[in-house]
């Protein structure tokens, strides 16, 4: 499903909100929004509109409210913008992307323990 590429950054926020906390109520994804936002009402309702109208997001009716849930998962949307992200800056190539990041990045020896860890129950599964 490439729905997920269709997010924006903006919309992306309200998915983090309706991930963790559906179903809910526009006001409700409001007042969530607003702790770490600068976005008015209208703002956030034109993103939850967004998302519905590009079928990302599913509304239902339980009087006197509206309900917003994700039609998404986070784990399918975060694989699809890896994939995009990866096609898009590396060729596709997981290595140039992997190397690129262990370059520029202070790793402990605690994470290179763990990248080792799972670079080798990767190795182990596909013999």
């Amino acid at each position: 499903m490439n729905k997920a590429n269709k997010i924006s950054d903006s919309e992306w926020e309200i998915m983090k909100v309706l991930w963790k906390n559906s179903p809910v109520t526009s006001s409700e994804i409001i007042k969530i929004l607003k702790q770490y936002t600068s976005w008015s009402p209208k703002t956030i309702h034109t993103l939850i509109n967004r998302l519905v109208d590009k079928d990302i997001v599913q509304v239902k009716k339980q009087k006197p409210f509206y309900l917003y849930s994700p039609k998404v998962s986070e784990e399918e949307c975060r694989n699809i913008k890896t994939r995009s992200f990866l096609e898009k800056v590396y060729d596709g190539s997981i290595r140039l992307l992997i190397s690129n990041f262990i370059k520029d990045e202070k790793l402990s020896d605690e994470e290179i323990d763990e990248l080792r860890q799972i670079l080798d129950s990767k190795s182990s599964s596909e013999r």
